[in-house]
């Protein structure tokens, strides 16, 4: 079983990120469950979201606490809290940001994508989520970029799929890149 703990704040859509990459696990096959964890609930405040991936049934119902996967959506939560704690060892992060992932000092592997430019140049908004879900897909390798895109054309609004699906597409041949 795969556990994923996504990081973001208010707005960011990280809520939203754990539920497609739950449809999209779905349509690869998979047992799949997804799940949100507020605090304040408020644009701008830190929010907490996880999936499960997994081959057989998922009888788990608690919070990830020890996830095989780490996604950022805001890079600025490394200051506000220890986001990293409980990452297996043999942990992936994959953090919405320009810079390298050297910057960030964490161990395991760690990858940067700057989601954010991407988000802007094809949203003009800095909503990140399925940017974020085209880096997954192409850095993890554990659901497909072909149910990914199915994923966000059942879960978007029709006015929105297009744009999204152009953020899973451009982030994921850019995290193709990088992951070589």
């Amino acid at each position: 079983m795969k556990e994923v703990r996504f990081h973001g704040r208010g707005g960011q859509g990280a809520v939203t990120a754990a539920m497609v990459l739950a449809v999209a696990g779905f349509k690869d096959g998979k047992c799949t469950q997804a799940f949100p964890k507020f605090g304040v609930e408020r644009r701008g405040a830190p929010v907490q979201a996880f999936t499960r991936i997994s081959d057989s049934f998922i009888r788990l119902k608690s919070a990830v606490y020890e996830p095989d996967v780490l996604v950022v959506l805001d890079p600025t939560l490394f200051e506000a809290e220890d986001i990293t704690a409980g990452l297996k060892k043999d942990g992936v992060v994959i953090i919405n940001s320009g810079k390298g992932p050297k910057e960030f000092r964490i161990s395991g592997r760690v990858y940067c994508v700057d989601a954010t430019t991407v988000a802007f140049e094809v949203l003009g908004r800095d909503i990140v989520n399925t940017a974020m879900l085209g880096a997954y897909a192409a850095l993890t390798g554990d659901v497909s970029r072909e149910a990914t895109v199915d994923a966000v054309k059942e879960e978007f609004p029709p006015q929105l799929v297009e744009k999204n699906v152009q953020l899973v597409e451009r982030v994921y041949e850019h995290a193709l890149k990088i992951k070589k």
